[in-house]
């Protein structure tokens, strides 16, 4: 019936247009540009002979990995229909999640280079002005984005690859007037190994709860070698000293950000040598950590420890899974689930008392102040 000749919004891939079908159903129509498919593999030769040109000129630098990683994503995301299967595959295994949305695709109108979704609205991730006039908790859709993210790497193993803010919206969902955070293009992703994923999960679970001899481990068997400390520092955005004190413990300071940008140029070589020798499903995960940092930053609610709690959920529940799944006993996998609950207990007697301490610390301040204030106030 109408077709918005002017974009919702515009990429390197595509852009989507607003429309209406002839039934009434209003539609996002994601539509590819002319000449991307057949100017893509230029553009693959190009990055190839420009990185192997770097190479020539500063050997320490590598960064072929580059182009490998472009030669395999880059069909898939020219592909729509595949798209539409990411997002119908992520969509069945968040189904759990009330408060994730994910756009029904409308697959008898859909081709590899047209895509019709369900139109959803709502305002961007990083939009705090938005969230402010529409009643909207930041902090509970930075733990929603969080416990999605956990449970798609360190569960399932299928991670979204792009949540760069326009691909992330937040609305309040229309008759319940809850937070509801919207997922968007789902031509990026990223399928992790049993292998890889359990390896992920004991690092983390490491980093949570400042097992360095472990970190190490487990930084090595995914490649990190003896520039393990490097790896974590990259993997948390935290500088060494955070990591050996625990990164759950004090929050990100202006000072511990700069001392990170600034010693990032001086590592640049290592940071290169890591990145080439680290499993290519890692290179991926990095770029969705950064997006997912970035979108925190812009909130004002960088990683706290809640948040580092749910992924220790996620990666117990995860070890859990594969032990009671590789054993034959009955006997084994009981011991195995009370062995599960009982660390899900203490992980949420843990965050009760965070809670506690924090509720007395506001108590005590609320006390003081009064004290100090006029009667007269």
């Amino acid at each position: 019936v109408s077709f918005d000749d002017t974009p919702l919004g515009a990429a390197s891939l595509a852009q989507v247009h607003k429309a209406v079908l002839r039934d009434g159903r209003t539609v996002a129509v994601k539509v590819q540009h002319p000449k991307v498919q057949a100017q893509s593999s230029k553009d693959i030769l190009l990055m190839e002979v420009l990185v192997l040109a770097v190479k020539q000129l500063f050997p320490e630098f590598e960064f072929m990995w580059l182009v490998d990683e472009a030669k395999k994503n880059l069909p898939l995301e020219l592909d729509f229909l595949n798209e539409g299967r990411n997002a119908e595959k992520v969509a069945q295994m968040l189904k759990h999640f009330d408060f994730l949305k994910v756009p029904r695709i409308y697959w008898e109108l859909s081709t590899k280079r047209v895509l019709l979704m369900e139109f959803v609205d709502g305002g961007q991730v990083n939009d705090r002005d938005y969230m402010e006039r529409n009643k909207i908790d930041v902090n509970e859709i930075s733990r929603h984005l969080g416990k999605i993210y956990s449970e798609m790497i360190f569960v399932n193993g299928f991670v979204h690859c792009d949540p760069h803010p326009g691909n992330v919206l937040v609305r309040k969902r229309p008759g319940t007037g809850k937070a509801e955070i919207v997922l968007l293009d789902h031509g990026l992703y990223q399928v992790l190994t049993d292998e890889f994923r359990l390896d992920y999960c004991h690092l983390w679970q490491s980093l949570i709860w400042t097992d360095m001899e472990k970190v190490k481990k487990y930084g090595q068997r995914l490649g990190a070698g003896d520039l393990y400390p490097l790896f974590a520092c990259m993997l948390t955005a935290r500088s060494w000293d955070s990591v050996n004190r625990g990164i759950g413990q004090a929050p990100v300071t202006a000072t511990e950000d700069a001392e990170i940008r600034n010693n990032a140029a001086n590592y640049l070589p290592q940071i290169s040598q890591l990145l080439n020798h680290v499993p290519r499903q890692m290179l991926l995960i990095f770029k969705t950590n950064d997006l997912l940092r970035g979108i925190e930053a812009a909130l004002g609610t960088r990683a706290s420890a809640s948040s580092f709690l749910n992924m220790s959920r996620c990666c117990i529940r995860a070890l859990a899974a594969h032990k009671k799944k590789n054993t034959c006993s009955f006997f084994r996998r009981t011991q195995i689930s009370f062995r599960e609950a009982f660390n899900l207990w203490q992980i949420n007697l843990h965050e009760l008392i965070l809670r506690v301490k924090g509720l007395r610390l506001a108590s005590w301040v609320l006390a003081l102040l009064c004290r100090l204030l006029p009667t007269s106030y």
